[in-house]
C-alpha cells in the first residue's frame, strides 16, 4: 500500500490548525500529517501536540527553534518523509486556502503512469481565485506569467504551493543546492523537476483566501520570487542545477 504524507508549516495558525487536520483525516485517502511548527507564539504546537495523541502514527509535528523560512520548512519535511519512505508528499497550506478535499484529487492524478509531480493550479483554466483583491490577482498571474518567460517552463502556475511529490523526484532533488526560502522555492523546485525530466502536471483547483489568521506574504518574499527566477535560469545554464550525488 502507498504511504502518502501531507506537509503542513505553520506560524500563528491556531484558528486553523485543528479544522485542517480534523479536514484531512475525514477523506477516504489515509493521509498521514506532519506539521512543521517554527514555535509560533501564539501555542498552534500545543494543539498539535494535544491531537497528536488522539491520533497516534498519522500525525506528527517536527518543531523548529524560530521562523526559518517557508522553503526550509518543506526541505525538512521532505527529508523527514523520505526517512520513513513515504511514496507521495503533498505540500498544503494550514488556512484552508487550499481545500483538503482537493487533496484526493492531486492523488488519483499522481497515481497515473508517467506523472512524477502534480501541481493544484490556480490559473490553467483561467483564475480560479477567491477573495483575492483585484491587485494582488493581477500581481500573482502576471507574475506566473513573467517566471514562465524568464524560465522557459510550460507551468501556469508557478508559485503554487499545493504540490504532490512522488519519492523518486524527492530522492533525485540535491536539496542543498535549493536556494530559496520564499515563495521562490516553489519556482525553483518546479523548475529543478522540469530541467531534470521529470513529468510536471497541473490539475486545476480553486484556491480561496484565507478567513482566520494572517496572511504571511510580503513584499521581500514577493521581490525573491520575481528577481530570483534570473539567478535561477544563470543556474541552469552554469549546471548547477542537477541531481543528488548517491
Amino acid at each position: 500500500m502507498n504511504k502518502a504524507l501531507v506537509i503542513i508549516p505553520t506560524y500563528n495558525e491556531k484558528e486553523n490548525i485543528e479544522s485542517i487536520i480534523r479536514t484531512v483525516f475525514s477523506l477516504e485517502t489515509s493521509f498521514d500529517i506532519l506539521v512543521v511548527e517554527d514555535n509560533s507564539p501564539d501555542g498552534t504546537a500545543s494543539i498539535v501536540k494535544k491531537l497528536v495523541k488522539e491520533f497516534p502514527q498519522r500525525l506528527y509535528i517536527l518543531e523548529r527553534q524560530g521562523k526559518k523560512g517557508l522553503g526550509t520548512a518543506y526541505i525538512d519535511g521532505f527529508k523527514w518523509a523520505m526517512e520513513r519512505k513515504y511514496d507521495f508528499v503533498f505540500e498544503m497550506d494550514a488556512d484552508f486556502s487550499h481545500n483538503p478535499f482537493d487533496l484526493e484529487l492531486l492523488y488519483r492524478t499522481v497515481q497515473q503512469d508517467g506523472i512524477d509531480v502534480v501541481v493544484g493550479s490556480r490559473y490553467i483554466t483561467g483564475v480560479n481565485v477567491v477573495n483575492w483583491p483585484m491587485g494582488r490577482v493581477l500581481m500573482s498571474y502576471f507574475a506566473s506569467a513573467y517566471v514562465r518567460l524568464i524560465t522557459g517552463l510550460s507551468i501556469r502556475d508557478t508559485t503554487a504551493g499545493f504540490i504532490c511529490w512522488t519519492r523518486k523526484v524527492l530522492e533525485a532533488i540535491d536539496f542543498d543546492r535549493i536556494k530559496f526560502v520564499g515563495y521562490a522555492f516553489q519556482i525553483e523546485m518546479k523548475y529543478t523537476a522540469v530541467k531534470m525530466g521529470f513529468n510536471v502536471v497541473e490539475v486545476p483547483i480553486i484556491f480561496t483566501d484565507r478567513t482566520r489568521g494572517e496572511s504571511k506574504m510580503n513584499k521581500s518574499i514577493f521581490r525573491e520570487a520575481i528577481f530570483g527566477v534570473m539567478d535561477l535560469r544563470l543556474r541552469s545554464f552554469t549546471g548547477k542545477i542537477k541531481a543528488r550525488k548517491n
